[in-house]
């Protein structure tokens, strides 16, 4: 099962809100952030705000208490350890940042699971203060990409994954997302990979609204359990093709063997 890649978005795919928004208002830090975000862009705001939290006597055990309380999408961690142990590459493309995202796979004891997290840098620097940096330095020059935020295009960082999957052999792409930001990499993939977008949620809308334009196979979840459901059927699925086989290995005894919920018809 090395041959399948699952890419996970994590603000509002993994957890359940904005990571950003999350630690801003749980640290009392809402009214400046709200003056800030017009006058720069929002991964500057956050560093920004980072260096006044830690003014104001924030620590950095303040910040790890917060994320460790955020919310998660039920059944998430439970689909994402069942997908791990069944051999799937499984990888993070998140425009939150490494900080972050690393506290709370830690805290949730899933950090093991992902051989690979992509997101803006984060990190403690010698003050104690955390910094958030942009993943595509755009005060040196852009990375073109008109779909995406000047700090971070996903698509350019699947397009980096698919070349170096095609080194290694055919390689198959599941990927999650919510956000307007996941539109442009789900662009990227390709018509025998599948794409599990949240129901109601801008990526969701920017499929509905070019339909023409997703090659991928479209499988939209609304909750935990149909994301969980959903994901390991399309393992399941994908496996048992590459396979020829009419059985399943023995690691999917635990899976119901059923049919694979039919690929969206997204309406115009």
């Amino acid at each position: 099962m090395a041959g399948i890649v699952v890419v996970f978005d994590f603000d509002k795919t993994i957890i359940d809100l904005d990571s950003d928004n999350w630690v801003v208002d749980e640290l009392g830090a809402t009214d400046l952030f709200n003056q800030l975000l017009p006058t720069m862009p929002w991964n500057s705001v956050m560093d920004k705000m980072m260096k006044e939290l830690h003014a104001q006597g924030k620590t950095i055990a303040d910040i790890e208490e917060v994320l460790k309380r955020a919310p998660i999408i039920p059944r998430v961690v439970p689909a994402i350890k069942e997908a791990h142990a069944l051999g799937c590459d499984l990888r993070v493309v998140s425009d939150a940042n490494i900080f972050y995202i690393e506290t709370i796979l830690k805290h949730l004891g899933i950090m093991e699971c992902f051989s690979e997290i992509n997101s803006n840098p984060g990190y403690v620097d010698e003050e104690g203060k955390l910094r958030i940096q942009p993943y595509h330095d755009f005060h040196t020059s852009s990375h073109g990409c008109s779909l995406c935020p000047p700090n971070m295009c996903k698509g350019l960082i699947i397009e980096r994954i698919q070349a170096s999957l095609a080194m290694e052999g055919k390689k198959r792409m599941i990927y999650l997302g919510d956000g307007a930001g996941d539109f442009c990499p789900i662009l990227k993939l390709k018509k025998e990979d599948f794409v599990m977008p949240r129901k109601d949620f801008p990526v969701w809308k920017l499929i509905n609204e070019n339909r023409e334009l997703v090659k991928a196979e479209i499988h939209g979840w609304k909750d935990g359990e149909e994301y969980e459901h959903i994901l390991l059927q399309i393992i399941k699925t994908i496996t048992m093709e590459e396979n020829q086989l009419l059985s399943v290995d023995c690691k999917f005894q635990t899976i119901p063997i059923e049919a694979l919920p039919k690929a969206v018809p997204v309406p115009y």
